[in-house]
């Protein structure tokens, strides 16, 4: 899971921006790391305190921006590399990317709005995939695929949505299990919250 420092933009007015973040960070690293046969890791860009969140034995490693997200990864020939503000993200599109790494190197779950909600490679990332790694990039599959050597090489899953501006909140799905953290934060701040 990455997190980046600007994701407490999200925060909605009379929410600690901090706070929010860690909320959010925390409810989409508890969905990865339930997943079955995944080791998580959690990545840092500039956001300290994050091994507060962390399960006993998951590494916390500081990265100096996304596109280092992949190349920081301790092990595996697979991994996914999900956006911490997807505290809602259901675990089942982090499966379909995984299962799209069986006929592509790389797989995408869009973000609506432009970018990405996750990204999934084989390990370890493609050289011609690398400079093109941004989770903010509007146009990042279509950037993906023009780089490819081949077609077929980017596969891409539903979409899901970001947390990035605070009128996101509204994109939350009460009727979704999951996201307890935000869910319980956005319900303490009183009249017209979640």
């Amino acid at each position: 899971m990455l997190v980046t420092a600007p994701m407490a933009d999200a925060a909605p007015p009379g929410v600690d921006p901090a706070g929010f973040l860690m909320a959010m960070a925390e409810d989409t690293y508890e969905m990865a790391a339930g997943l079955e046969l995944v080791r998580p890791v959690i990545l840092s860009v500039g956001v300290p305190g994050l091994e507060e969140i962390a399960w006993p034995g998951t590494p916390v490693i500081s990265i100096a921006s996304a596109a280092a997200a992949f190349a920081a990864l301790p092990y595996g020939t697979e991994g996914v590399v999900i956006s911490g503000d997807a505290p809602d993200l259901p675990p089942l599109l982090v499966g379909k990317l995984f299962r799209e790494l069986g006929r592509a190197p790389i797989a995408v779950c869009p973000a609506e709005g432009g970018g990405a909600v996750a990204v999934a490679a084989r390990l370890p990332l493609p050289d011609w995939a690398a400079p093109d790694l941004d989770f903010e990039a509007p146009d990042l599959v279509v950037r993906l695929r023009r780089r490819a050597p081949g077609p077929r090489m980017v596969a891409t899953t539903p979409g899901w949505h970001r947390l990035r501006r605070p009128t996101d909140v509204a994109r939350l799905d009460p009727g979704l299990e999951g996201w307890d953290s935000t869910r319980a934060l956005l319900s303490a701040t009183g009249p017209g919250s979640r």
